[in-house]
């Protein structure tokens, strides 16, 4: 059974860092670029970075770019996503997702998703 299971989200202040866990299981992750998505009450999904299955040239939206870093350890089938500088904005639930092709941003062009994790930003 395929499966992915962020982690690590939770309540914190602005300025503040957090590092989400994408674990995957009934698959061998390094065959796999992941996505991490997130998704604000109301609004739509949306992309926030993503890595290949190689690990090289990681992609970030613009609103997160300098603050985010993706990383993945093959060995332990898990992805990263480290977060820095927190902002209210950054509010949402996170979401990862794995394809096997290269990197991708799209929402429809992820095959498999977790379940997602909540990150609260404030005061």
């Amino acid at each position: 059974q395929v499966q992915f299971v962020e982690s690590g989200g939770g309540l914190v202040q602005p300025g503040g860092s957090l590092t989400l866990s994408c674990a995957a299981s009934g698959v061998t992750l390094r065959y796999y670029s992941i996505g991490w998505f997130r998704q604000a009450p109301g609004k739509e999904r949306e992309g926030v970075s993503c890595i290949s299955s190689s690990g090289s040239s990681p992609y970030y939206a613009d609103s997160v770019k300098g603050r985010f870093t993706i990383s993945r350890d093959n060995a332990k089938n898990t992805v990263y996503l480290q977060m820095e500088a927190l902002k209210p904005e950054d509010t949402a639930v996170y979401y990862c997702a794995a394809r096997t092709r290269g990197l991708a941003i799209r929402t429809t062009e992820y095959e498999y998703w977790g379940q997602g994790t909540q990150v609260t930003v404030s005061s």
